[in-house]
């Protein structure tokens, strides 16, 4: 018998389709509280941003695919994609920004992400880690959408992901075989 906490590590999926309804502001919360129970070096030295705004959504999406569209290969596909909306639809992202004092730090925001996308999916709100969005803050409008969003001076973002309820149900890819030594 597995235990709840190894049960919701294989139960969560990256979902790409969602409904619309907004999730609640306390369930956010607590999702907040489990990232920043993450493990971290010590410092907690990030922060974390919620957006809910459709009209800050759609700016950071369209900055993103315009700044997509200039890296060439797979981006500038994606960025040139009418159809491809790197949001999924979702209500809610969160960005995770760290300290630009210290580059380790983004290991501690990942670390803060996958306890929100964990915590999220034990509560049945589904997630999607995006890592796509965070080319908005290298457009021509980058430094002002970190000051519109609040991030604070001396932080950068790191990692995002998109919260909400999933339109359909997703099937697990198969697991790699293999990927694991043991050294006796």
């Amino acid at each position: 018998m597995k235990n709840e906490t190894l049960q919701t590590i294989l139960k969560r999926r990256s979902i790409r389709s969602y409904r619309t309804d907004q999730v609640a502001r306390e369930e956010l919360e607590t999702i907040l509280e489990a990232g920043m129970y993450a493990p971290n070096a010590g410092d907690q030295r990030w922060n974390f941003t919620v957006i809910q705004n459709k009209k800050m959504l759609n700016r950071m999406e369209s900055l993103a695919k315009e700044t997509a569209k200039q890296l060439g290969g797979h981006l500038a596909d994606l960025g040139n994609d009418p159809e491809f909306a790197c949001l999924y639809g979702a209500p809610t992202l969160i960005v995770v920004s760290s300290s630009e004092e210290n580059v380790g730090l983004d290991y501690d925001c990942s670390t803060a992400m996958e306890n929100m996308l964990l915590a999220a999916e034990s509560m049945d709100i589904s997630s999607c880690w995006i890592y796509f969005i965070l080319l908005s803050f290298f457009s021509r409008e980058g430094e002002q959408l970190k000051k519109d969003l609040k991030i604070p001076g001396g932080y950068k973002p790191s990692t995002a992901a998109v919260f909400g309820y999933k339109a359909e149900e997703v099937e697990a890819a198969p697991r790699k075989e293999g990927l694991a030594t043991w050294i006796l």
